[in-house]
């Protein structure tokens, strides 16, 4: 959809504890040291940020509050206060718990009250959902919105497994994935230095095609079943992500009326580091400078978009321009957003 007057006030991050290396991951599943060469050879993502405590396994930060201290930031950040936020929507496909639901554990923290609020779930794209309910409501009356994103994977880790007979297409979420949440809040107001929202698109495109990701949640009566909690067709991705992050950028320039030297900064996917290097080099944009985290965070999931989004705006200049694109692998959602510092 277009967006009119929809203006980026700020953003917040949060990263829980310290960044884990490579060789910390494999040591604490017992790997050796060729998977930790593998990492860094096939998988090219150097750390990640963890909320479970590897050595003892223990969960020190819920997704709930990485998405608060993300918020607060950002709130704090565009100088805004609880009782000026009209709308919350996130987006997460690891909440707390089915009910209640995460975000409004969140509005909770923050003490927002009164106000609608929405929970997407969904994987990498997720963040654009939330992003383009937000634009929705601002057009129709909204004056401030907080769109949040945010995942945590390692919930879902058993520190305590033996991983030597793991297949690949499961052991390849150990390795991928890290724990983050991010906040964007948005307006409609004129203020000098902003950056305007020109586009966000999502679109489902999985209709008769195999899920390229499985995450599942186990009720009391199957939390014994043998299927695994999570798989990943690790080569359709690497086969589908490349081609269907093209797709979405001739969409998103035909549908600005932009050229591929139009715009100075790309937003790539971030499923790992590899990947991206390779999606951005089949991308062939060289006017655009890629912008990307996924090396030193690892895949964080509804995150990820927003975290570009904060490196992004704090080196775009006035006039700058800014394009991203994300790919949902689970049942193949394609999303792009422009927009641009005026």
């Amino acid at each position: 959809m277009p967006c009119n007057d929809v203006r980026i006030r700020s953003t917040g991050i949060a990263l829980p504890g310290e960044p884990v290396d490579n060789a910390r991951l494999a040591r604490a599943f017992g790997l050796d040291q060729i998977w930790e060469q593998w990492i860094d050879a096939f998988v090219g993502t150097r750390s990640r940020y963890l909320a479970t405590d590897l050595s003892t396994g223990e969960r020190f930060s819920s997704l709930a509050d990485l998405a608060a201290t993300a918020a607060g930031r950002a709130l704090a950040a565009a100088e805004v206060g609880p009782g000026d936020v009209d709308l919350i929507v996130m987006a997460t496909a690891t909440p707390d718990m089915l009910m209640p639901a995460t975000v409004n554990v969140v509005a909770d923290t923050l003490g927002i009250n009164d106000v609608p609020t929405f929970q997407i779930q969904s994987g990498c794209t997720g963040a654009l959902q939330a992003l383009e309910v937000a634009s929705r409501f601002l057009a129709t009356g909204s004056r401030t919105v907080l769109a949040l994103g945010g995942d945590t994977c390692a919930k879902h880790l058993d520190t305590r497994a033996d991983l030597a007979g793991v297949p690949p297409a499961q052991l390849v979420n150990l390795l991928l994935f890290g724990d983050a949440a991010a906040a964007v809040v948005l307006g409609t107001s004129e203020q000098p230095g902003l950056a305007d929202v020109r586009r966000v698109t999502t679109r489902l495109t999985g209709l008769g095609r195999e899920a390229g990701q499985t995450l599942e949640w186990y009720g009391l009566a199957d939390r014994d079943g043998r299927r695994p909690p999570a798989s990943e067709n690790y080569k359709a991705i690497e086969e589908a992500v490349p081609r269907m992050a093209g797709e979405i950028l001739t969409e998103m320039l035909a549908e600005l009326g932009w050229s591929s030297a139009d715009f100075d900064y790309l937003l790539p996917p971030q499923l790992s580091g590899r990947m991206t290097d390779r999606i951005v080099e089949q991308l062939d944009v060289p006017a655009a400078q890629p912008v990307s985290c996924v090396t030193e965070t690892g895949n964080t999931g509804n995150a990820l978009p927003f975290l570009q989004l904060d490196r992004a705006l704090a080196i775009m200049q006035p006039g700058d321009r800014a394009l991203g694109i994300a790919v949902e692998s689970s049942k193949w959602i394609k999303g792009g957003f422009a927009f641009e510092r005026v």
